[in-house]
């Protein structure tokens, strides 16, 4: 299982699943992180949290926390 953290600048992915529970994956499902999704990773900050990625047309940062919950391929 490979997920959003483990991706590299300029891949673009798709999002496959998406793991956690109650809030947190609503949340994650109302920025726009669905099933089928292409996500664009953008930057990555010096330390590694967070990543800026491109989601339906926008901007979007993300801790690395939540990234990890986002299954890709």
């Amino acid at each position: 299982m490979k997920t959003l953290k483990q991706a590299r600048i300029g891949d673009t992915v798709k999002v496959v699943k998406l793991h956690g529970e109650g809030a947190v994956k609503r949340r994650i499902m109302d920025m726009g992180l669905t099933k089928g999704t292409e996500v664009h990773i953008r930057k990555v900050a010096p330390l590694g949290d967070p990543l800026e990625v491109t989601v339906r047309g926008y901007e979007l940062s993300l801790r690395k926390a939540d990234a990890e919950m986002i299954e890709i391929a």
